[in-house]
């Protein structure tokens, strides 16, 4: 089975070369075989992810260039997709999406229990960043407060407590944050949603 810790099949998925001579979108007269799964971890910014598949054996490789194509925009950990899916040097990758089924989704506090025990409590207020990069995969990435600012270190764990599975850089955050070992650290993370931000109680 194809694992997060693959970093390297990984990296090369994400720059096209895990699957040589593959193409990400299928031609007009390749099929494939309808094969049900759920995700196992999807990534929009790495560009794919992989399913569990019904029929057991190896992950299925998804790229988000088929899924945008055949109209979803991004899958949850969890849900239930149907494919049809073509063997490849690699294992089973997609060529087209069938279904999507966020019902079956996990919630955020069902999520893989933190791999860290660094936690920081927060010494400031909300205060309005921005994302500078954020790395799924390796589960942490840093937010920036403006030219001359130290960064400040977000890992996925602090993401998984307030419901947000990714950040892409770029986006706007609001987070609290506090002194850690190497640096600042955020403690709290949470969406833009409104041009006032959070209410602090």
């Amino acid at each position: 089975m194809i694992d997060e810790r693959d970093t390297t099949f990984l990296d090369q998925a994400g720059s096209g070369q895990a699957h040589a001579g593959d193409s990400h979108v299928s031609g007009p007269l390749e099929t494939g075989i309808e094969v049900g799964g759920r995700v196992k971890w999807f990534d929009v910014a790495k560009g794919f992810g992989f399913l569990v598949p019904d029929i057991g054996g190896s992950d299925i490789l998804l790229h988000v260039t088929i899924l945008k194509r055949d109209g979803f925009g991004t899958v949850s950990e969890g849900a239930r997709v149907v494919v049809e899916a073509v063997p490849r040097q690699k294992g089973l990758q997609a060529i087209r999406v069938i279904s999507v089924d966020n019902s079956t989704a996990l919630h955020p506090a069902e999520l893989p229990a933190p791999r860290t025990h660094v936690q920081v409590s927060a010494t400031s207020g909300y205060e309005r960043v921005m994302v500078k990069w954020f790395n799924r995969l390796r589960g942490f990435g840093f937010v920036t407060r403006g030219e001359g600012q130290p960064d400040i270190f977000v890992h996925m764990e602090v993401l998984r407590r307030y419901g947000i599975q990714d950040l892409v850089p770029g986006q706007f955050v609001f987070v609290r944050f506090g002194d850690g070992p190497k640096g600042q650290m955020a403690a709290e993370v949470r969406l833009d949603g409104t041009s006032s931000g959070p209410t602090v109680s």
